[in-house]
This record gives C-alpha cells, sequence and structure tokens, in this order.
C-alpha cells in the first residue's frame, strides 16, 4: 500500500480486528501513534533524491478514545508480600526492584551493568538509563533505595551484561506466564505489572515526598527535569525513595 492510501479509513479494518481480539484502545492507540508519526516524517522530514518531501501533506490520524482504560491498582503492603512469595527467584528480584524504583518494565529487562554510575561520596549508586530505552526519550537516572540497591548487590557479578537474567539469558518480559499463575493463585488477577510503578508512586506521595521529587523518582517529565544531578540532590532522592522502605525476610533472602 502506497502512503497516500494510509488514512483513518484504510486502518479501520486494522482497528476493527484488533477490537475483536480483545485489545484496549490504548493498546491500538500505540499502533496508530506508530503509523501517524511515520506519515509526520515522510510529509515533513524525509526527501528523495530531488529534494522533494515524500508526501505533500500527511492525513489526519485519529486517536481512539480510552474509555475503556482500566483504573491503577497500587497494591497494598499485604497483597505484595502474598503476590511476591509465589514468584521464582529471578521474577521476584525484578519485582522489588521496580516497586522500589518505579521503573518501567523494560526499563527493568534492559537494565546493564554498564549503566551503573558509582557516587562514591554517598556510597551508593544510581543507573543512568539512556533515552532511547525510556519511554519518553529522556535520559533516566534511577535511584536506589536500601531495598532497590539490596536486590542490585545481589545480583552483581550474576552476568557480565545485563543485571536481570535467567539462566544466564536477558528476561524479555515481566509479564510471563510464571507472573500470570501467581497473580491467579493468590487472588491478585487485576493487579498488572505497571501497577508495581504505581504502587511506588502512592507510597511516596502517601510519604508526603513532594511532587516534584516523585517525577524525578518516577522518571516523569518535568518542567525541571534533568539528568545531572549534584551529590546533595541525589542524597535528597535517596532519602525521599528510603521512606517506602519496609525491611522484612523472605525465604529468598530478598527484602521488601
Amino acid at each position: 500500500m502506497s502512503l497516500e492510501l494510509v488514512h483513518m479509513g484504510t486502518l479501520q479494518a486494522y482497528i476493527e480486528m484488533r477490537r475483536m481480539q480483545g485489545v484496549k484502545n490504548r493498546t491500538i492507540n500505540y499502533a496508530l501513534q506508530a503509523v501517524r508519526h511515520i506519515l509526520n516524517l515522510a510529509a515533513l522530514e524525509w526527501r528523495d533524491e530531488y529534494g522533494l518531501t515524500w508526501m505533500v501533506t500527511p492525513p489526519k490520524i485519529k486517536l481512539l478514545t480510552q474509555h475503556d482504560a482500566r483504573e491503577p491498582y497500587p497494591m497494598s503492603r499485604e497483597e505484595q508480600t502474598r503476590l511476591f512469595n509465589e514468584l521464582p527467584e529471578h521474577l521476584v528480584k525484578m519485582a522489588l526492584f521496580k516497586v522500589n524504583t518505579g521503573c518501567r518494565e523494560q526499563e527493568v529487562c534492559s537494565l546493564r551493568w554498564e549503566w551503573e554510575e558509582r557516587i562514591p561520596e554517598l556510597n551508593t549508586s544510581i543507573f543512568v538509563i539512556p533515552a532511547h530505552t525510556v519511554k519518553n526519550r529522556t535520559r533516566r537516572v534511577v535511584i536506589l533505595n536500601s531495598e532497590a540497591k539490596a536486590v542490585i548487590d545481589q545480583l552483581r557479578g550474576q552476568h557480565s551484561e545485563f543485571v536481570f537474567t535467567y539462566k544466564d539469558h536477558r528476561v524479555l518480559a515481566m509479564n510471563n506466564s510464571a507472573w500470570q499463575k501467581a497473580r491467579k493463585r493468590v487472588g491478585l488477577t487485576q493487579v498488572r505489572i505497571h501497577d508495581l510503578k504505581h504502587t511506588f508512586g502512592r507510597r511516596l506521595r502517601a510519604e508526603n515526598v513532594s511532587f516534584e521529587d516523585r517525577q524525578d523518582l518516577l522518571g516523569h517529565k518535568s518542567s525541571r527535569i534533568t539528568t545531572h544531578y549534584s551529590s546533595a540532590e541525589l542524597g535528597n532522592l535517596i532519602a525521599a525513595a528510603e521512606k517506602v522502605c519496609v525491611i522484612k525476610t523472605r525465604k529468598s533472602h530478598a527484602t521488601f
């Protein structure tokens, strides 16, 4: 199909097919956004050998109303304990890290040791995730509270490249059959992987962490966004993240 034939009319068959598959409008919108981005590039940036853009004007790609979006489900401490105790060892470490840093699933799965930066004056480290791996395309500074740091220290030296692995291979997704079966066993089928991020954000707010600090800790874009924090600023963010920690002992020696 030529670019000129790509518009909301010709995309309708795809939209209806995805709806029949039970896919929510939010997920369909991800695909529509990709199409819209490509068409905009073709009309505004990409040029042929004569210096002409591939298209004269891009068609309007309208996103679907997300009336079927599900509300976030931040977990209680008791729910977290029940769910995490059912997860396999490698997955519980990933979940512990996620619920204590607010990272997105792919940020956790793709986390590399080369992104770790030592902060000797604070006797800790942070991770700086490159922009191309982050959803908002802005470098992401990951702050480690004591529980996230404990996970990192347990995994140090197990793999030369990736932080989170299973049988010496990178874990491609947290939302796998083990996660699905674990939440079913404990009656928490409403909890999604992304709800771990919501849980972290809700706990920060409950501890009266400022909106600006919550934005930084969650990796959201803000008016003061920066990835070059001073030691004092990092110390303040670590102290804020530390407020959500509740240390308990688990059979795997992980903490949450």
